[in-house]
């Protein structure tokens, strides 16, 4: 039964920062204007979140090592915080 709540209580913790980053996510995305190029369903200069999604699932530390590194005519995002939370917000699309 313990660990059965300690289970629930992690799961409680968890979801929110998970919403929380994806929120966070999605303002750094306008911020940094990465909607110039890419939209959430749509290709247009570059590729839609969905496709980026579907490229780099279960591998968030290499679109984050990808968004920092400004291959492809792709900005540098330096900030690791604005990383981890567009990372997030681009994988739960």
């Amino acid at each position: 039964m313990k660990g059965i709540m300690t289970l629930a209580a992690a799961v409680a913790i968890a979801i929110p920062f998970g919403a929380q980053a994806q929120d966070a996510g999605g303002a750094a995305v306008k911020k940094l204007g990465c909607l110039k190029c890419h939209a959430v369903s749509a290709d247009k200069d570059g590729p839609s979140f969905k496709k980026s999604a579907a490229k780099y699932k279960g591998e968030s530390a290499k679109l984050e090592a990808f968004l920092k590194s400004g291959k492809d005519k792709h900005a540098v995002v330096k900030s690791d915080g604005d990383l981890k939370s567009i990372a997030a917000y681009i994988l739960s699309r």
